[in-house]
């Protein structure tokens, strides 16, 4: 049974917590609490939205879907690992990747709010109310001071740190955010969320999904 929000037991995960299909990883990151050691300071965000991929030939919506390529291929890597992509010429967002080597699987971070470092997150994000710090996950990743560079990364090694819930919240599930095609359709429910915590973003259906 989902735990209570309340519930603030957390733990450390280890490699094999990770090496479970992306679905049923993704709510469990739910609550979870993500730290970047960055030289300017720690910055640690509490997950609340969280988007599942599968792999190749599976997940339409997935960046491993049509098989492996230099800017995916950590996602083929053992689960625990970070996978960090550039999109839209400007932003970094960041994944964990789940499974077994070979899985090609991830979990997209799509929001959170700031559980340590606050002023540091505030000053990279300047324009921003504390609400929209980390919510969304190009803003995730700039809060936590993540570059593109982490690509690739053990979360279970600093200068990351990881800590989950020790058993699921209570939570809603719909479609992905902004995905075209069949990959953003309901028939694909692998958005989770937190309902009505301030770090969830707002939903938009990409016009070309089906």
């Amino acid at each position: 049974m989902p735990r209570p929000a309340s519930h603030v037991e957390l733990v450390r995960p280890d490699r094999a917590w990770f090496r479970r299909d992306p679905v049923e990883l993704a709510p469990l990151l739910l609550g979870a609490v993500l730290a970047y050691d960055s030289e300017a300071g720690r910055v640690a965000v509490r997950l609340s939205e969280v988007e599942a991929y599968r792999g190749v030939g599976v997940d339409p919506g997935s960046h491993a879907f049509r098989g492996r390529t230099p800017r995916n291929a950590v996602m083929f890597g053992d689960g625990g690992h970070l996978y960090a992509y550039f999109t839209y010429g400007m932003h970094v967002c960041l994944n964990v990747v789940a499974g077994a080597p070979g899985t090609s699987a991830g979990i997209l971070l799509r929001g959170g709010t700031v559980a340590d470092g606050l002023d540091l997150a505030r000053s990279r994000r300047s324009r921003s109310t504390d609400r929209d710090l980390a919510r969304g996950p190009a803003r995730l990743a700039q809060a936590l001071g993540v570059p593109l560079a982490a690509n690739g990364s053990d979360l279970l090694a600093p200068p990351f740190s990881l800590e989950v819930r020790v058993g699921p919240l209570a939570h809603a599930t719909g479609p992905r955010t902004g995905i075209s095609g069949a990959g953003g359709a309901a028939s694909y429910p692998w958005r989770f969320w937190l309902p009505g915590d301030p770090g969830v973003s707002v939903y938009r259906r990409h016009p070309k999904s089906h």
